[in-house]
């Protein structure tokens, strides 16, 4: 019979141990070295300048925080802000409510042409942003396009896209042609994840197409609708592409501070002013990881109960 020191076993299951460990590290190792170079390292940097401040007299100095204490203070901020806020209460509801009717009704063994109307409705999404953004700038142009025509035909300016008042509806149009067919893609895999039993099991209980899609299908989507809103959330506060295209076209509406991103871009590559750039987009990156977040942490509780 033979014995073994444990200690001798205790310092070779470390030594395995040890060298698992290093193995796994090397399987994760270049997507973490991918990571810290285009996300770490920018997000360290932006956060750095944000402390900064460029002086006409000393050049470069640290400040502190007085770029969050003059970014907190700044009216045009706070507008920018406004904007992209009720842009996201008004708009993300809208777009995912198309999406998820949308899915449903792609889910439905009555439509016919499933496949067609799905790829119709996928396709504005594989349309390139700038292209749709013209596209629709053309449709919108008061002195050119569609609109142009329906006043002409008319006698009266009608239809005005680029009115003030009718801005964010407009750019809000259009980034619901875009992304419904992005969101109604989640929300149809989604339901196609849904067991046949529960079908059947409520077909036998007697629920018809309501109840089935009220009881069965919207709760079983509840995960993917958690998923789309935060994803919708981080675009509405991410707003650029779309004005930013159609400036020119109404440069009187559409003033560089539009939208908090507009803002930090027009500060950067127009006003020279890096730091202060720097600290909108920190804010907004926070307060965006904070609302997404909350939305993500009650969407989790809603699914537990």
């Amino acid at each position: 019979m033979t014995t073994e020191n444990p200690a001798a076993l205790g310092a070779l299951g470390i030594r395995r141990r040890d060298k698992r460990d290093w193995k796994g590290w090397a399987f994760v190792g270049p997507f973490m070295v991918v990571f810290a170079l285009v996300f770490l390292t920018p997000l360290a940097y932006a956060l750095y300048l944000s402390f900064f401040q460029e002086k006409l007299i000393g050049g470069t100095a640290f400040v502190g925080l007085d770029n969050y204490v003059r970014a907190l203070s700044d009216p045009q901020f706070w507008e920018a802000f406004g904007r992209v806020l009720i842009f996201l209460v008004v708009q993300v509801p809208i777009m995912l409510i198309l999406a998820l009717g949308a899915a449903l009704a792609l889910d439905s063994a009555r439509l016919r042409g499933a496949s067609f109307f799905r790829i119709i409705i996928f396709l504005p999404y594989a349309v390139p942003a700038v292209v749709a953004v013209l596209m629709w700038g053309y449709i919108y142009g008061d002195q050119f396009g569609l609109a142009s025509n329906v006043n002409d035909f008319l006698g009266i300016d009608a239809v005005t896209p680029f009115a003030k008042e009718w801005m964010l509806v407009s750019i809000g149009n259009i980034v619901t042609w875009e992304f419904v067919g992005y969101n109604m893609l989640i929300f149809y895999s989604s339901l196609k994840t849904i067991p046949t039993d529960m079908y059947e099991a409520a077909s036998l209980d007697g629920a018809g197409a309501w109840r089935t899609i009220f009881s069965i299908k919207i709760p079983s989507v509840r995960g993917a609708l958690v998923i789309a809103t935060i994803f919708s959330i981080i675009g509405s506060f991410q707003l650029f592409n779309e004005p930013n295209i159609l400036r020119p076209l109404a440069p009187n509406v559409i003033t560089t501070f539009f939208t908090p991103n507009m803002y930090a871009y027009n500060l950067s590559f127009a006003g020279q002013q890096f730091n202060y750039a720097a600290t909108i987009a920190i804010i907004m990156g926070v307060i965006t990881a904070v609302i997404a977040y909350v939305v993500q942490l009650r969407g989790s509780k809603s699914e537990v109960r």
